[in-house]
C-alpha cells in the first residue's frame, strides 16, 4: 500500500460494546470491498495450509463522541470528497430490517438528519491526521 496513504476507523466511543465490534465489522467489509489493494495475498503455514489474506496495513479504531464523529465526516465530505474515500454507518441503517428497507429509509433521510455509529476513512495521510489526530484509541 502507498506510504503516503491512511486509513482509520472513528466509532462512537458511548456504544454498547456489541454494537461497537458490529460498527467496525461493518465499516472493514466495505473497505476491503472499496480499495481492494488493502487486503494483502493470501499466506501459506509451514504445515502448507492456506490463509486468506487480511488487511496490510495498521487500522487504528479511534474514539470519538457522535457529535465529533458527525463533524469529521461533514468535513471530509466537503474539503476532502475527492482525495479521501468515507464510508459511514448510521443508526438508520443499524436500525434497518433489511437492505431494501435500508435504501428505502436513506431516499427520505436528509443527510443532516443522520447520525453516525462509526465512519471509516481512507486517503491522504495528512488529511485524515488533521481530521483525527487528536482522537484518542478506542479502548
Amino acid at each position: 500500500m502507498d506510504s503516503s496513504k491512511k486509513c482509520v476507523a472513528v466509532i462512537d466511543q458511548d456504544l454498547p460494546i456489541g454494537i461497537i465490534a458490529n460498527t467496525a465489522a461493518i465499516l472493514g467489509c466495505t473497505l476491503g470491498k472499496q480499495i481492494q489493494e488493502i487486503v494483502g495475498e493470501d499466506v501459506v503455514d509451514q504445515d502448507k495450509r492456506q490463509h486468506l489474506g487480511i488487511i496490510n496495513t495498521p487500522l487504528p479504531i479511534l474514539a470519538a463522541s457522535k457529535d465529533q464523529i458527525k463533524e469529521i465526516y461533514q468535513t471530509a465530505n466537503e474539503e476532502y470528497e475527492e482525495s479521501m474515500m468515507l464510508v459511514g454507518f448510521s443508526d438508520l441503517a443499524q436500525r434497518s430490517k433489511s437492505y431494501e428497507d435500508y435504501t428505502k429509509k436513506m431516499a427520505g433521510t436528509l443527510a443532516d438528519n443522520l447520525n453516525y455509529l462509526g465512519i471509516c476513512l481512507y486517503g491522504d495521510k495528512k488529511e485524515i491526521n488533521h481530521l483525527t489526530g487528536s482522537l484518542p484509541t478506542l479502548k
